[in-house]
């Protein structure tokens, strides 16, 4: 009920001629000059708080600081686990639960040591009770499940318009998926998945997955991808956009 069994002839949806190379006035303007940080990943908000902004960064530490006063930072998360930033391992994605300021409720992505390979992906949850000074109350949520090799991790973490938890991640690693997890339905691997963490304990399958009643990983949103690092929901449409990774020549 997915994808196309043959590639369609292509006769009118043609790619437009490539833009001029004109030199065009672009220029960086660094906002946050008195701010010291190691290995940032992300920058984030509080929904509903425009007071603040926080930094996860990839050692398994989230910084926060006002918004009109960028000096006065503050660690206000640790991952009480061991977090492994071997390769392109670490902290790596990060997103507040859309009624954060209701339960408090912070969920993040992030590699640990441990498992056949030493490397294995958890995706957790902490809670803050005093508006995100401070948080504890560490749960997994998915995972852990070993990463085969280093590379393409992928990570990241987004509410959608739908309240659902996107999380992406890649095909597990080397070169040249050597071991085919990029049409592999039925792992974590080279998928952005979807999941109800206020549905379940810990965690339901939304409505509209394709494999919710089986044929694949239940939590599958999309699948086929090599290492979408990063992605994001347009909050006017819900639409997914994805970063993903190529090999050699194209990203």
């Amino acid at each position: 009920p997915f994808g196309l069994d043959q590639r369609p002839l292509n006769a009118t949806c043609k790619a437009p001629a490539r833009p001029p190379s004109t030199p065009v006035s672009v220029r960086f303007e660094r906002v946050f000059k008195d701010i010291s940080l190691g290995t940032p990943m992300g920058l984030t908000q509080i929904p509903g708080d425009p007071s603040r902004f926080f930094v996860f960064q990839r050692g398994g530490t989230v910084i926060s600081f006002p918004s009109d006063n960028p000096a006065q930072t503050k660690t206000v998360l640790t991952i009480p686990k061991q977090v492994n930033t071997n390769g392109e391992g670490g902290l790596l994605g990060l997103a507040f639960h859309p009624k954060f300021l209701q339960n408090g409720q912070v969920f993040f992505s992030y590699t640990t040591s441990g498992g056949a390979t030493g490397m294995r992906s958890v995706v957790a949850r902490m809670t803050s009770g005093d508006g995100g000074q401070t948080f504890g109350d560490y749960k997994e949520i998915l995972g852990p499940f070993d990463q085969p090799f280093s590379n393409h991790n992928g990570g990241d973490a987004h509410f959608g318009n739908d309240g659902y938890l996107y999380l992406s991640f890649g095909d597990g690693g080397s070169g040249g998926d050597p071991l085919s997890n990029g049409q592999n339905k039925n792992t974590f691997f080279s998928k952005i998945l979807r999941i109800d963490v206020d549905g379940g304990d810990p965690y339901a399958i939304p409505a509209g997955n394709p494999f919710k009643n089986g044929g694949g990983e239940p939590a599958t949103f999309a699948y086929g991808l090599r290492n979408p690092f990063r992605f994001s929901i347009d909050r006017a449409t819900g639409e997914v956009w994805a970063g993903d990774v190529g090999q050699n020549v194209w990203e």
